[in-house]
């Protein structure tokens, strides 16, 4: 089991959370500090949801994941990815794509990351 969690941004790996590795506690204060404002309330798709589960809370976060990667907004980006490893912390991928205007997101709980493998072609020598 990998302790990563990694965002994708169409198909290709944006950010990677080593969870082995503590998180810092400014950065902890932060991210309860996350829960506090949602204590108040989220809105998802249009829809505000006044006690919002994990769950929700995931899925909110992850947006503002998709929206800061979008405008290249790193800080934010890397705040909501600490969040989501460690307020969620089965998850194990942010897939983020580009769909007719909009980003559509998927967090995938089961199958951990596999970095691609680099093909190496060697060509025969010529007879």
């Amino acid at each position: 089991m990998s302790n990563l969690l990694v965002v994708l941004m169409d198909g290709n790996s944006e950010l990677e959370f080593d969870r082995s590795k503590p998180l810092p506690a400014h950065q902890a204060l932060y991210l309860d500090k996350m829960d506090e404002k949602m204590d108040a309330g989220i809105d998802i798709a249009g829809e505000f949801i006044v006690e919002p589960a994990s769950g929700q809370r995931a899925q909110f976060v992850a947006a503002q994941l998709a929206t800061a990667l979008k405008t290249g907004n790193e800080q934010m980006a890397a705040a909501m990815c600490s969040y989501l490893a460690a307020r969620q912390v089965d998850l194990k991928q942010v897939k983020i794509t580009s769909e007719d205007g909009g980003l559509a997101i998927d967090l995938d709980y089961e199958n951990d990351y596999i970095k691609a493998q680099p093909v190496v072609f060697h060509p025969r020598k010529p007879h």
